[in-house]
């Protein structure tokens, strides 16, 4: 699969449910790629922007989209790694700001 087809098929599925692209297009697919990766060398799509144990049931809460983004984008209007963000997000009618890691730290440790 490219980056290219996963952005579509994404963008297909989440931005019914409210849930759009930010509209960096270069993080967008750099982050599309970064997903692609890690399908590959784990065998399933988890944030780019954690580190993975390779365990599967451990990282369920990083498959992409994460257990974290619902949160996310209601606070702040944006995902962890921005990939996802609210029309409001992309619109400038929030501020962009740092949104701080939920998962646990010990889902980190391994």
């Amino acid at each position: 699969m490219t980056p290219e087809k996963l952005y579509e098929q994404l963008r297909s599925v989440q931005e019914p449910k409210g849930y759009f692209f930010n509209t960096d297009r270069e993080l967008v697919f750099d982050l599309l790629s970064a997903l692609l990766t890690n399908k590959e060398r784990y065998g399933y799509m988890c944030c780019p922007c954690r580190l993975a144990s390779g365990d599967r049931e451990n990282d369920r809460d990083i498959l992409c989209p994460c257990t974290y983004r619902e949160a996310d984008v209601a606070e702040y209007g944006s995902c962890y790694c921005a990939l996802y963000v609210s029309k409001e997000w992309n619109d400038g009618a929030i501020d962009h700001v740092y949104v701080p890691e939920r998962r646990p730290a010990e889902k980190q440790a391994f």
